[in-house]
């Protein structure tokens, strides 16, 4: 059996080099497109959360202050809960 010759093995090696630069590169690119998208996403979501939270104020604020038990309780229910994972 013959063996390669050092070129021929640079050049094998420089080929599959080549290939996954370029399999490397769609990746990268199918990501970039992904991590745009879900940033979309997010930010949509947090217009929309803000949409709500501010509907959500504005019933609060509708509710007459003798169905209210205390102020008190008025400010804590518009206050939202802290959550440590966020």
């Amino acid at each position: 059996m013959e063996q390669a010759s050092p070129i021929d093995q640079i050049a094998e090696r420089v080929e599959r080099l080549l290939l996954r630069y370029e399999e490397l590169q769609r990746t990268n690119a199918l990501l970039t497109q992904q991590v745009a998208t879900l940033t979309q996403e997010r930010d949509s979501f947090k217009s929309r959360l803000s949409a709500a939270r501010s509907r959500v104020d504005a019933l609060l604020e509708r509710i007459p202050a003798s169905t209210m038990p205390s102020a008190t309780t008025a400010a804590t229910a518009t206050t939202a809960p802290t959550d440590s994972r966020f």
